[in-house]
């Protein structure tokens, strides 16, 4: 048996190395004479593990990590090919607690098999779904979906089955699928990860939206910071197209339906779906105002399922093991799994896929291993750069749509960012407020002047200026950028500088010195 050796080409064990492990892998079989195929996986998720590289033995895969070039030598000496004891010697994955402890259903492959290989996603349950949906009426398909609970996990939380249901009810010639791939927010991955180490399962997901709802065209908009997700995904469609998963006949099935890769610019805006319909017309982003809603009206005036990556990918399972499967996971309204990427400064950061319920607290200091600095953990921001900071205070909040909002906040993408007693929660507060006046379209009032006069307020806070009157100042700009503006980027930017402000009040507090020289 040739041994296989898995060495993951994912951006982010890239970024840590991976590419010079595979090639010093690559020179140490060619001087030792050995053989064994290599196959570049995408990650598991545990960044902390990176370069993880894994190697199939007669008794499973063992895993390595995280791995150095001038670990190499060493570890074939060790009998890497055979699984040999190392220090870098991690065991069998799927036991690594990191993943242990995981409830893995959307990213059940992300990491196992070849993005690539069509043959390893049917092999690993792949396709199960699709073909369940080719022989159901686009109804049913759109109730399993409504039935499941399954939510927008881009942020919105908003039904799935009820945005299908209004597109597949709509009057058109001809209707869209719209996969939202452009993951600006801060500590967020969970798109990039699906895309680069699990393609196929969200072609699948997009295919089954559109044999649901009558579309026989969808898009994948995807942010131009991920050149290898753009490159795996068009491959990955092309592989797909070829296999007969995509094109005239879907399967097999009087069903039709393609897709192709549109790459964005660089806005953070364009997240919001109805700035991202108008730049894949080819327009400036800049946001629409609702209604009509893309369901009704959306890509060229033609109804329009806009949906998130994870949303999308989540999709498969759900028609392959039935909603009731997918709806036994979570709590109160928020069903099935999330991926919690976690970022920051914490000492286990990657992504965590779980039913919805765990504690902030569990999901920060048991799983996350508190911070990599060691000193102690001040503030959470969960939900990107538009989520509210936490104190540990807070921190038996379960991760759940409702909880979070009952406490002012939001889960958003998932994406948590951990700071430890070192942060300024004013410079914190002060970067929501430019980061908003930086990124808004300027399309209405209280986003594009507020976000500016919040930055000018908050430094006339931070130099001591009538402190009391810039932090009311502050709270009424807030108030009317949250309840006016025409987005979440406006609408939302209120969270992390209020909670800062609430939550953190002594980071808001003139220093003496600046109320000596006052």
């Amino acid at each position: 048996m040739i041994p296989t050796i898995y060495i993951p080409d994912d951006s982010g064990a890239l970024a840590l190395g991976a590419d010079k492990v595979a090639k010093t892998i690559q020179a140490e079989l060619k001087a030792r004479g050995k053989e064994a195929r290599i196959v570049r996986n995408g990650s598991r998720g545990a960044y902390f593990l990176e370069p993880m590289v894994e190697v199939q033995t007669e008794k499973g895969r063992i895993a390595y990590g995280p791995v150095k070039p001038s670990d190499v030598k060493s570890m074939f000496d060790a009998g890497l090919l055979t699984g040999g004891y190392h220090k870098r010697w991690l065991g069998a994955p799927d036991k690594i607690p990191f993943f242990a402890k995981q409830t893995r259903l959307t990213f059940a492959r992300c990491g196992v098999i070849d993005p690539l290989s069509l043959d390893a996603y049917r092999m690993n349950g792949g396709l199960a779904g699709l073909k369940k949906a080719v022989a159901m009426a686009p109804a049913d398909i759109v109730k399993t979906v409504t039935d499941s609970g399954l939510r927008g996990r881009g942020g919105a939380g908003f039904p799935t089955g009820i945005k299908w249901n209004t597109v597949l009810n709509a009057a058109g010639e001809r209707k869209y699928i719209v996969c939202n791939a452009d993951e600006g927010d801060s500590a967020t991955f969970a798109d990039r990860m699906i895309m680069e180490g699990d393609p196929f399962v969200l072609i699948e997901g997009m295919t089954i939206a559109g044999v649901a709802t009558g579309a026989t065209k969808g898009f994948v908009y995807i942010r131009s910071e991920y050149p290898h997700a753009i490159d795996k995904m068009r491959r990955a469609i092309d592989i797909a197209r070829k296999g007969g998963v995509l094109g005239a006949t879907v399967l097999g099935s009087p069903n039709a339906f393609d897709m192709e890769v549109r790459v964005g610019a660089g806005a953070y805006v364009c997240g919001e779906e109805t700035s991202l319909l108008n730049s894949l017309e080819g327009k400036r982003g800049v946001v629409r105002a609702k209604p009509p809603l893309p369901a009704i009206q959306g890509l060229f005036g033609k109804p329009t399922v806009i949906n998130n990556v994870i949303s999308l990918a989540s999709v498969p399972i759900i028609l392959d093991k039935g909603a009731e499967f997918y709806k036994d996971f979570g709590m109160g309204r928020s069903r099935g799994t999330i991926p919690i990427q976690i970022a920051g400064n914490v000492k286990h950061g990657g992504l965590f896929e779980t039913a919805f319920g765990l504690t902030l607290g569990e999901i920060v200091d048991d799983i996350g291993g508190g911070t990599a600095t060691g000193r102690p953990v001040k503030a959470v921001q969960v939900g990107g750069p538009l989520g509210a900071y936490f104190p540990r205070t807070l921190f038996d909040t379960p991760f759940d749509y409702e909880a979070f909002a009952a406490k002012d906040g939001l889960i958003g993408h998932a994406g948590i960012t951990v700071f430890d007693d070192s942060a300024d929660m004013l410079k914190m507060a002060r970067f929501a407020m430019e980061f908003c006046a930086i990124e808004s379209c300027g399309k209405c009032t209280p986003c594009r002047i507020g976000s500016t006069r919040g930055v000018e307020t908050i430094d006339k806070l931070a130099a001591g200026i009538e402190p009391a009157k810039q932090i009311e100042l502050v709270t009424d700009l807030c108030n009317t950028m949250k309840f006016g503006s025409l987005c979440a980027l406006g609408g939302f930017t209120p969270y992390p500088v209020m909670s800062a402000i609430n939550h953190f009040p002594d980071d808001f507090r003139p220093s003496p010195i600046a109320e000596a020289a006052e």
